[in-house]
């Protein structure tokens, strides 16, 4: 790894990681803010939900509305789109886009004319997206931490939060893997930010459509949202280890795909 370009693309990617904190967390800490309120009205509020189709609530991403009485169970249903699917947006938009950036900014040439190997540019690269996503991880899961303990109403076990954080961030690892897996098939020196971001919502899209219609519950297999543990009220709730094989199993798979391609590469000076 190269510490001066670890340094320049840790300076280059700050104002959007930080951005991307200040939005994720104020969208956790915003949701968590509404949990006393519904609290106080929480017959009249499950008293309409009852009315609710039951499809439209699990696209919600609500499975038991009891639930949303716990504070825990208010922030898991609440926030999976916040921190699991703008945190994947984040991560594979940044993956997209930290090999090509040199060769569509017509940027290669300076870069490989250094004495830099390709696998000190990957390599450092490859640090600097894990970085940035364990930094937004670690500030939003803080965030939604601080929101819990200030609504709470009586203790959350700990342990099932920290597991949760742990899924999110294992999750977007993996989309971070697979843009950087997408930025190497690339033929042609051009952005794929659009492509990645789209990948993100088919994937969620598919996910929820598996959860509302049991004849496309198969379907929901194809996604890495399927793997992602959000009963964290249940008692045996934790971090599986065939969950855990999945994801790190096809992030490592992704990774090494992605740095076979790059050493072989065709970069467009």
């Amino acid at each position: 790894m190269n510490l001066n370009l670890f340094s320049k693309e840790m300076r280059s990617n700050a104002f959007s990681m930080i951005l991307w904190m200040v939005i994720i967390s104020f969208l956790v800490a915003f949701t968590m803010s509404v949990f006393p309120t519904f609290l106080e009205n929480q017959s009249k509020v499950m008293g309409m939900m009852s009315l609710v189709p039951k499809g439209a609530l699990q696209f919600k991403g609500i499975s038991d509305v009891a639930d949303l009485a716990s504070a825990l169970g208010f922030y898991a249903i609440n926030n999976v789109i916040y921190m699991m699917v703008l945190g994947s947006v984040f991560s594979i938009v940044l993956s997209c886009n930290i090999l090509l950036k040199e060769e569509y900014g017509k940027t290669a040439e300076y870069l490989l004319t250094r004495p830099l190997t390709r696998n000190n540019i990957f390599f450092t690269k490859l640090a600097v997206v894990i970085l940035c996503i364990f930094l937004l991880n670690l500030v939003t899961a803080l965030a939604g931490f601080i929101s819990l303990k200030i609504v709470q109403k009586e203790a959350f076990p700990v342990s099932a939060f920290l597991v949760l954080s742990v899924y999110t961030f294992l999750l977007n690892l993996l989309f971070a893997a697979l843009g950087l897996f997408m930025s190497t098939l690339v033929k042609r020196p051009r952005p794929i930010t659009t492509f990645g971001i789209a990948l993100v919502l088919v994937f969620y899209f598919l996910f929820t459509i598996s959860k509302i219609t049991e004849n496309a519950s198969q379907i929901g297999y194809l996604s890495p949202f399927k793997y992602v543990r959000t009963d964290v009220l249940n008692k045996s709730y934790g971090l599986g280890s065939w969950h855990l094989l999945y994801f790190s199993g096809l992030s490592l798979v992704l990774i090494t795909i992605a740095y076979r391609l790059y050493r072989r590469k065709d970069i467009y000076t």
